[in-house]
């Protein structure tokens, strides 16, 4: 008789591994977030990867200021692990980055580990864009997309999001040729969710931070016998390419001043910037991780968008 599988990774009860290998994931995410009540926006759902069954969210203002709108990808964090477009956080921050920017908004979902581990995420991120192009390339492009500007594009990812907006920059490099039609202009990481074996000043200072657990994610994410030294976690780490004859569009990074993951920001933003990358970095004093989606309307997510729309007009 065999044994029977017990748990060996806990997520916060939502997500366990078992000693067998089996998964199991709480169907249901425990979040009394309101949705925000816009009806300057709406939106509508896209099927864009059937193989996986993946689908994205598409926002855009009901009044329109221009005849050719901005797209703007939006990428959720959740550590790799958890997160959809239909969360409250994720949906209320695509309402007012569609409202305040006058853009169009696309939130794709992605597949999540551990079920689906890295590269995974950034595979499905590429695919994401690849239906834009796709989008763009019709005769008869779909009314939601009439008005688009494919020739002004931006990324934009939060926390895990961030780490894939890095790697698309480096994927598509400058230009974006290969997505023509498209053309990406820009990418902004809000809080890159980025690691390394040896830990900053900021994560030894905070090794958890409200639900954070940096070593589960990273467990729970990286390939199969991987460190945090991955290329796809760590961008500078000892096995990572050199980034310094990698042409990029320009990177804007900005992350709380008091969040764990504070000095790992700033330390890619300065070798980038050592390596004459045009990037900008911004630090929001006081503010922890979360502080963008979770409060929408606040102080410091007004002050980001507003970060985001100069950066978007400058490119």
């Amino acid at each position: 008789m065999g044994l029977i599988p017990h748990v060996v990774e806990d997520c916060f009860g939502l997500l366990k591994l078992y000693s067998d290998g089996s998964i199991s994931r709480s169907p249901i995410i425990h979040d009394d977030t309101p949705f925000l009540d816009d009806t300057t926006v709406r939106y509508k759902e896209f099927l864009f990867n059937e193989k996986h069954d993946l689908s994205l969210r598409l926002y855009k203002p009901t009044s329109l200021t221009s005849t050719k709108l901005p797209l703007l990808f939006y990428f959720h964090g959740g550590g790799f692990c958890f997160g959809s477009r239909t969360f409250a956080n994720n949906h209320n921050i695509c309402v007012r980055l569609a409202n305040v920017l006058q853009a169009v908004i696309v939130e794709p979902d992605y597949r999540l580990a551990p079920e689906h581990r890295l590269p995974a995420a950034l595979d499905d991120a590429c695919c994401a864009l690849n239906w834009l192009q796709t989008q763009a390339m019709h005769e008869n492009v779909d009314t939601w997309l009439a008005g688009v500007d494919f020739d002004r594009v931006f990324v934009l990812g939060y926390s895990s999001g961030g780490n894939l907006a890095h790697h698309l920059a480096v994927r598509f490099g400058d230009g974006s040729n290969e997505l023509a039609p498209v053309r990406v202009r820009g990418y902004v990481l809000l809080s890159p969710f980025f690691g390394g074996c040896i830990r900053t000043r900021s994560e030894e200072e905070r090794p958890s931070e409200g639900i954070w657990s940096l070593e589960m994610f990273w467990r729970l994410s990286v390939p199969t016998g991987a460190t945090q030294d991955h290329p796809l976690v760590n961008p500078f780490g000892p096995s990572s390419p050199s980034l310094k004859n990698v042409a990029v569009d320009p990177l804007l990074v900005v992350v709380g001043g008091d969040e764990i993951l504070k000095d790992r920001a700033e330390n890619y933003a300065r070798k980038l910037k050592e390596l004459e990358k045009k990037i900008a970095y911004v630090e929001l004093a006081g503010q922890q991780h979360g502080y963008f989606i979770d409060h929408p309307l606040s102080a410091a997510a007004e002050k980001v968008i507003q970060i985001i729309k100069r950066f978007m007009a400058d490119n």
